[in-house]
């Protein structure tokens, strides 16, 4: 072998391992956001409602969701643990949403989406399982981060802030059969992240995912 080719293929090798360390972090978490761009993620609606500032996402527009499209495990995840830095601004309203997929206009449809709201005038605060087991307490100020995690394990979900298990969920074995629920039940499906509307400025940082 030439000396060109076994420069290229260390090159490769090279390569190879660099990505493996940019995605992969420690016992089994995965970074899904790259800290630098939107790689990997889809918005819809208007786009323009997600930038990226110093290593964080910025929610800031008009009506929009952005949808992890990356290739860990083809945007599929059924049993998970997600771990996300957030932090809220007076009167803002978010989301994360579980189990779902891409859709191009309106509030998501398929899977659930956790609450992310510390002083909107929606009751349902940070934590809840909207609409399904909802949080009324206020469990971390604005303007200050906080973890937000979630963990899906068969028909389990519980949810947690700062470590605190503020829902612990197990959906009925039936609830696909539940006409008033729609989609919203545990499928598998993406994660995705939600602008509410033009008054409210959320950040997110630290997207990490562990597949169980």
């Amino acid at each position: 072998m030439n000396k060109w080719i076994t420069g290229f293929v260390m090159l490769l090798i090279t390569g190879a391992c660099t990505t493996t360390k940019q995605v992969k972090s420690e016992n089994g978490w995965i970074d899904l956001f790259n800290k630098r761009s939107l790689d990997g993620w889809r918005a819809s609606e208007n786009p323009a409602t997600f930038s990226v500032e110093n290593g964080m996402i910025v929610v800031h527009g008009p009506r929009a969701h952005l949808f992890y499209n990356g290739p860990i495990k083809d945007h599929h995840f059924k049993d998970f643990e997600l771990s996300v830095k957030v932090m809220t601004t007076p009167g803002s309203n978010s989301g994360i949403f579980i189990h779902t997929q891409y859709q191009q206009t309106g509030w998501p449809s398929k899977g659930y989406e956790i609450q992310v709201n510390n002083s909107q005038s929606d009751w349902r605060r940070t934590g809840s399982l909207y609409g399904i087991q909802d949080v009324k307490e206020v469990h971390v100020k604005d303007n200050e981060w906080f973890t937000e995690s979630i963990m899906v394990k068969g028909k389990r979900i519980v949810i947690k802030i700062n470590d605190k298990i503020v829902v612990d969920y197990t959906e009925p074995v039936n609830a696909a059969q539940f006409p008033d629920r729609g989609q919203k039940f545990l499928s598998g499906g993406t994660i995705a992240l939600q602008g509410h509307d033009p008054d409210s400025k959320v950040y997110f940082k630290e997207i990490k995912l562990k597949v169980l």
